[in-house]
């Protein structure tokens, strides 16, 4: 087996585990982060409607960060701060690859964005739940984005009760945003009513290919989701 590098990295509200299978990937990576963070503080100062708005805004040509995180939300219908910590991710597995690592991976927050020649596992969180930290998504399609929103086990604003949504798609950025439209709408007495709304929002929103729900103990999935591996005591 090969050696890998890993590496945590926090940058105000940024908090990333950072893996590859080269030393300057990490380096590259926390230079993208550092970088795009930069950017986007600043596109916030000149759009402050960017940072607190609930709903898709107008997208800009500038910074990429600003662009992409837009276009993300856009597309799932929520405010473009849902999709940061995914576009973060993103561009720092971009960074990684023109580098010339063939494993990069970044997770912020708990969105990931991986590219790997071989597989990669991503432990399943949600608080103190019982299904917390007991298995993984095995992950061997790539390029991979996984975006988790919670209505429970989350600094983020979420307007839904699930313990988790998480979503599968090319991009962190998309997975992000889209988690967050889930989550939103997971909620009510009725657990399987709202498990299917939230699978409902998840298919309405291009890109998006699987989707998990756990919400009161109850659990839910659409489309393309990797295989659960048991995580050994």
């Amino acid at each position: 087996m090969r050696k890998l590098f890993r590496q945590a990295f926090t940058l105000k509200e940024t908090h990333c585990n950072i893996i590859s299978d080269q030393p300057k990937g990490v380096v590259t990576a926390i230079a993208s982060i550092k970088r795009n963070r930069e950017q986007l503080e600043q596109y916030r100062k000149e759009n402050p409607k960017f940072f607190w708005s609930l709903k898709p805004v107008s997208i800009p040509h500038q910074p990429l960060v600003a662009k992409l995180m837009t276009e993300a939300a856009t597309n799932a219908k929520v405010g473009p701060m849902a999709a940061v910590a995914g576009v973060l991710a993103d561009l720092a597995v971009k960074d990684m690859l023109s580098a010339g690592c063939k494993l990069a991976v970044v997770e912020n927050g708990g969105e990931v964005a991986a590219v790997s020649d071989e597989p990669v596992d991503v432990a399943f969180a949600a608080g103190d739940e019982p299904l917390s930290k007991k298995f993984c998504f095995r992950l061997t399609d790539f390029p991979v984005g996984i975006g988790t929103s919670s209505g429970r086990f989350s600094h983020a604003l979420s307007f839904g009760d699930a313990e988790a949504a998480t979503v599968f798609c090319k991009t962190a950025a998309l997975a992000d945003a889209a988690a967050t439209a889930v989550c939103n709408t997971v909620k009510g007495e009725d657990v399987n009513d709202a498990i299917n709304r939230g699978i409902e929002v998840a298919k309405a929103i291009q890109g998006v290919g699987g989707v998990f729900i756990l919400y009161r103990n109850c659990v839910g999935t659409w489309g393309k989701v990797p295989e659960f591996i048991k995580i050994k005591p």
